[in-house]
């Protein structure tokens, strides 16, 4: 008979991750109030006991724990090496964004719309981080070294859309095709920098310059 394989026991760093991704399994397809530590301890294959002793505080400092993971998840999505015209860039970082998006649908829809009974300022804090991250990351891309206000609010204003069309996305079942959604937000933000730069000199200057890129 094959020896059974041996036991291991998990690190702290281990166990915890272990309860955080057993609970973003299940916010991904849960709003966050139908999710019990019951649900957790169950999808982790650990007791109610354990997992109190990991979150003390119960099921909302798991919740914040999780959305803290998730949230540094899709600020990766637009970690993208600034090599390249723009366009690409962007279509790159899209496709993870909208990826997590496809993967996490009904949790990133609780997570953006809030209405959830455990939604309090620090969630609303860590989601707000994830898009002030994802502004910084376009402005890197954009290499404009001290972007004026007229161009930090078109950045913010387009993740906003992202966000939105997102959203709609996933209540419209998904459609229009994954590609042609992104293809479609990429037109948007050069639209968007393009009105801009009638009314801002530092956004017609780089709209000259991406122009010129290509």
């Amino acid at each position: 008979m094959p020896a059974a394989p041996a036991y291991r026991r998990l690190s702290v760093e281990e166990r915890r991750s272990q309860l955080l991704d057993a609970a973003l399994g299940l916010f991904a397809h849960r709003a966050p109030e139908e999710v019990s530590l019951d649900d957790v301890a169950e999808a982790a294959g650990v007791s109610r006991p354990l997992v109190y002793r990991y979150f003390p505080g119960g099921k909302q400092q798991l919740y914040e724990a999780a959305l803290r993971s998730a949230a540094e998840e899709l600020q990766k999505c637009f970690d993208e090496p600034l090599d390249g015209p723009l366009a690409p860039r962007l279509a790159r970082a899209l496709d993870r964004y909208l990826a997590f998006v496809d993967e996490h649908d009904t949790g990133f829809s609780a997570l953006l719309q809030g209405g959830s009974v455990v939604e309090t300022s620090r969630t609303t804090a860590i989601v707000d981080g994830v898009r002030r991250a994802a502004a910084e990351h376009i402005l890197r891309h954009l290499a404009v070294g001290d972007p004026g206000l007229r161009l930090r609010m078109t950045v913010r204003m387009w993740i906003t859309a992202v966000e939105a069309a997102s959203l709609i996305w996933l209540d419209e079942g998904k459609q229009p095709p994954v590609e042609e959604l992104r293809d479609w937000l990429v037109d948007q933000f050069v639209a968007v920098l393009s009105v801009t730069a009638t009314r801002d000199p530092q956004t017609a200057a780089l709209a000259e310059r991406l122009l010129a890129d290509g």
